[in-house]
């Protein structure tokens, strides 16, 4: 039987542990806490890159994940928790039996880490508290390593990175979001070889920025270009300067640092959280589009000036939208809508928005709905892209954010 008291006192002495162990020592020094409190048999999962497996973390050899368990997020109960960001339970053995095995989501905040599995004796309300703890803790514990940890990276990947790639994963924030009702998701693909292709969010005063930039070519010099225009962004931003300024700092970082010979598409938003009313500038990229329930999804219209990297000169146009509670603006760039199959069709921006709007429709959470999308997209191309594929996705007034947590 769970103990709610010794559950308590297993999660505080886990922090303390934890200061001093490695990623590999996390799972035995968990069984070693939770076990005399009632949950026995506690394994965790990272989900790898592209939400299509769940490795388990052994601490086996020199490879976290060695001798680990790796499940199917499209075929098994634990991707089935993953999913749906709930608790997933197993039948029990027999009609007599209250015994159970439990699929727990592991997330920080709304971005989903992976699943916790462990056994109890019964199914009760204590008993699910004390799994929602663990798998909140176990979150904490596998973040204070992860920023150090190559066998985190090489547990989340399932084929090797190139170097560009490699430089953009370490530049990009979390892929989910949340906060005063707002939520973000995002993606990059190919993950294994993205160049040129990088999102940026931050929150500060109750204004979340967005940027969506997409980088001349698609080799490590494009992967260059787009981390000299998000880091120049940041350091923009930062210092109070508005969406034009922002953009004309990162033109002027790059024509310092490549003449006219390198550049970057980019839109650059910001959106006021409590009110709803989104800013935003187009320096030469695709325009945003909108969904909102009840309509067709609809591009949000803005004069593009030109991509930065070439000092056109051209002016920059500031625009405005005022969202409604629920409407979902999204931010991609056009390896999502040039994706050919064998044929050559292209994917589309009919069928790419046709996606969201149906997913959206059916309530899924923007996370598992961009996650849905890559999958299609990629089979859609057999599997391989020819350019970076990106989308970053703002929900305002997110109706089901209390979805998002286990």
């Amino acid at each position: 039987m769970v103990d709610p008291a010794k559950v308590n006192t297993a999660l505080t002495d886990m922090m303390q542990a934890s200061h001093v162990m490695t990623l590999e020592e996390l799972p035995q020094m968990v069984n070693d806490h939770v076990g005399p409190a009632g949950l026995r048999d506690v394994a965790f999962f990272l989900v790898d890159l592209q939400g299509k497996v769940l490795r388990e973390v052994t601490g086996r050899g020199i490879d976290a994940r060695a001798g680990g368990l790796e499940l199917a997020v499209a075929s098994s109960l634990a991707g089935e928790a993953f999913q749906r960001v709930d608790l997933t339970t197993e039948p029990p053995p027999s009609t007599d039996s209250a015994a159970r095995r439990w699929w727990v989501p592991v997330t920080d905040g709304v971005e989903r880490l992976g699943v916790l599995r462990a056994d109890t004796d019964q199914d009760d309300d204590a008993t699910r508290d004390a799994l929602r703890k663990l798998a909140s803790m176990i979150a904490l514990l596998l973040l204070s390593k992860r920023a150090f940890s190559d066998s985190y990276a090489r547990s989340i990947r399932t084929a090797p990175m190139s170097v560009a790639a490699e430089m953009q994963w370490h530049l990009t924030p979390p892929s989910a979001f949340a906060g005063r009702r707002t939520t973000i998701a995002a993606v990059s693909e190919p993950a294994y070889d993205v160049g040129g292709d990088a999102f940026d969010y931050a929150v500060a005063d109750g204004l979340l920025h967005l940027s969506v930039f997409d980088a001349m070519g698609h080799d490590a010099r494009a992967g260059l270009t787009a981390n000299i225009a998000v880091g120049t962004c940041r350091n923009a931003r930062r210092q109070g300067a508005d969406l034009v300024q922002i953009s004309q700092a990162v033109e002027d970082a790059l024509v310092e640092q490549f003449g006219t010979s390198r550049y970057v598409t980019g839109v650059l938003a910001h959106l006021d959280m409590t009110t709803g009313r989104l800013t935003w500038i187009n320096r030469g990229h695709h325009l945003p589009v909108l969904l909102r329930s009840g309509r067709r999804p609809v591009e949000l219209q803005c004069p593009p000036a030109g991509p930065m990297g070439v000092a056109l000169g051209l002016p920059v146009t500031v625009c405005h939208e005022q969202l409604q509670p629920g409407d979902r603006v999204v931010l991609y760039t056009d390896g999502i809508i040039e994706a050919r199959d064998a044929d050559g069709r292209e994917f589309g921006l009919e069928r790419f928005t046709d996606y969201l709007a149906h997913h959206h429709s059916d309530g899924l959470t923007v996370h598992e709905t961009l996650r849905r999308l890559t999958h299609a997209l990629l089979e859609h191309h057999d599997e391989r892209l020819d350019d970076d594929a990106t989308i970053l996705l703002v929900e305002w007034r997110d109706p089901r954010q209390h979805d998002l947590t286990p």
